[in-house]
């Protein structure tokens, strides 16, 4: 991919700035055009990998999440070739929008891309195109999504459909349910779970904030935008530190694949003018989570958005994933809504809080402990709250880093008698320095966690309940990549291999952690003593802060 020359003057972090957007665009959307069918519905593009979906529904999500990034980027020339594609698919190409179908997810970004770009694209179309393309969207109005953020494609479609005064009572009716729905899984300070349980991940800002408040902008609804731009705003104030220093976004939960789609919030909360974040901070976020994929081989020889991470990734998708899934990257080009004077994309780029200085941030809401080092601009996420057991791994570890993957040998685990389960996931709170939780082991063990964080050191103490005497317990840390270090060192309970047997009711282990890219570290033994007293009880004493008492027990864990 070819980028203009880096501008370190106003962009010192990243040499990033709006033309380097732009560029990107220009180029992802030009990589894919050879893949469009002949009469331009269909982008199928190159793999022989294919969702559960199929191939149909797979070459119109290549052409409506494409389509979407044409759109932000409001090139006429190109949405004039999907405006080809967009007569002969509502003319019998594509599949119809049935309920908990993946059209309905396509249908919302085509949407979404029409209300955007009405003057460019709809406003030049002729009636029975229109007709016909509003009668495909029109189903979307009926269809039953499942009850996660797919609540949010009707209210899309709505409200384009009552724009352009198509059944707009049954449009405005689709809105109005689909953000009736998703009040049941708001849970405060600007965090949705998405859907029923404790599901906290990537989506929170792509989907449950993305769709409401762009919704709400549009309409130039201000009790909408007051709402919901609120709820973005507190959500933006955490989600700033799921940034690396280098730009790279935490590595925890599903949809991995869609990459710099992170930066979509962050850029929304602009264009609403609802977000905690100064202008310069926010651009240097967003280029630097474009810049870090970019340079890490997201984009294969053909200028393509490969299925990965890096590169070609198989441990990052789930069954929806097709080979146009990683498209939704588009929603990361939302910042190109905003004009070329906007103070965003003028204002020098200010450090990310990773870059400021070291910080524990309690997160209330998933129960998320946050971590992060200035020295080496590490991330780290102590997971004491989330769990979606159908996308283990990326749910259920205890930690999760913007430089580390979860490993086939459970990093990150407490393993009773081999056995690595954690289901039930139960927070037990989450204060200044530390976050807790109980959850279901192996063999029907309940092991309560406790972690404790300064610097980038980190205390992390079990207590295994429930397991007959002589049991195994095993915990295991970070799974280290090349250029940082991971440690792990047994304090109680534990021997040299971070191994111990359960002894009694119940018993305690303690390991000393942690994940650095310094280069020569302070030993652990010199950050941090622990010492027990009893069978649930623990003294904490930093080398550089109080002491800190931390007792676990039947009820929960209790820290002072």
């Amino acid at each position: 991919m070819q980028l203009p020359p880096a501008d370190r003057t106003t962009s010192p972090f990243t040499g990033c700035t709006r033309a380097h957007w732009e560029a990107a665009a220009d180029s992802l959307l030009a990589a894919v055009e050879p893949y469009a069918t002949e009469d331009r519905a269909l982008y199928h593009l190159p793999g022989d990998r294919a969702s559960w979906s199929g191939r149909l529904s797979d070459g119109l999500e290549g052409y409506a999440r494409t389509l979407l990034l044409a759109a932000f980027r409001r090139d006429e020339k190109a949405l004039e070739r999907y405006a080809t594609g967009l007569a002969a698919g509502v003319s019998g190409v594509w599949p119809r929008i049935e309920d908990r179908s993946q059209p309905l997810v396509e249908a919302a970004s085509i949407a979404l891309a029409l209300r955007l770009t009405r003057d460019l694209l709809w406003d030049r179309l002729d009636d029975g195109v229109r007709q016909r393309t509003a009668a495909w969207l029109a189903d979307a109005l009926t269809a039953e999504p499942w009850p996660c953020n797919w609540e949010l494609f009707p209210v899309t479609v709505g409200g384009f459909l009552a724009d352009i005064g198509y059944e707009p009572d049954a449009s405005r009716a689709a809105t109005a349910r689909g953000l009736e729905r998703i009040e049941q899984w708001y849970v405060g300070e600007g965090w949705y779970t998405d859907g029923d349980g404790r599901k906290y991940d990537y989506y929170n800002g792509w989907a449950m904030h993305l769709y409401p408040v762009l919704h709400a902008w549009l309409d130039e609804d201000e009790h909408l935008l007051a709402l919901y731009g609120d709820r973005l705003s507190r959500h933006l104030a955490d989600y700033a530190r799921l940034f690396g220093g280098d730009g790279a976004p935490m590595h925890q939960g599903r949809s991995l694949t869609y990459r710099f789609a992170t930066t979509a919030p962050l850029w929304l909360g602009a264009l609403a003018g609802r977000t905690p974040l100064k202008p310069g901070e926010t651009r240097r976020l967003a280029s630097g989570a474009l810049k870090y994929f970019l340079d890490r081989g997201a984009v294969d020889d053909r200028g393509l958005l490969s299925l990965g991470w890096h590169g070609p990734d198989e441990s990052v998708l789930q069954g929806y994933s097709g080979p146009a899934s990683p498209y939704w990257a588009s929603k990361g080009f939302l910042g190109l809504l905003l004009p070329a004077d906007h103070e965003v994309w003028t204002a020098p780029e200010e450090a990310g809080p990773a870059e400021r200085a070291d910080r524990v941030t309690p997160v209330g809401p998933p129960n998320w402990l946050l971590q992060s080092t200035r020295s080496d601009g590490v991330v780290r996420l102590h997971n004491h709250g989330s769990e979606d057991v159908r996308y283990d791994p990326y749910y259920t570890r205890l930690a999760y880093s913007t430089v580390t993957t979860p490993s086939d040998a459970y990093d990150n685990s407490v393993l009773v008698a081999g056995d690595p389960s954690r289901t039930g996931i139960e927070p037990l709170g989450v204060g200044e320095g530390w976050a807790a939780s109980r959850h279901a082991a192996g063999g029907g063990a309940r092991v309560t966690s406790v972690v404790l964080a300064r610097g980038a050191v980190e205390v992390r103490a079990h207590l295994v309940a429930g397991a007959a005497p002589g049991t195994a317990v095993r915990v295991t840390g970070w799974s280290a990549p090349d250029g940082a270090r991971a440690e792990l060192v047994p304090a109680v309970g534990l021997d040299d291999d971070l191994t111990g047997v359960t002894v009694g009711d119940a018993t305690l282990f303690v390991a000393l952690a942690r994940l650095t890219a310094e280069a020569d570290p302070d030993p652990l033994a010199e950050a941090v003593a622990v010492t027990a007293s009893g069978e649930d009880e623990l003294t904490v004493r930093w080398s550089e802060g109080p002491d800190v008492r931390v007792r676990l027990d039947g009820v929960g864990v209790h820290v002072d």
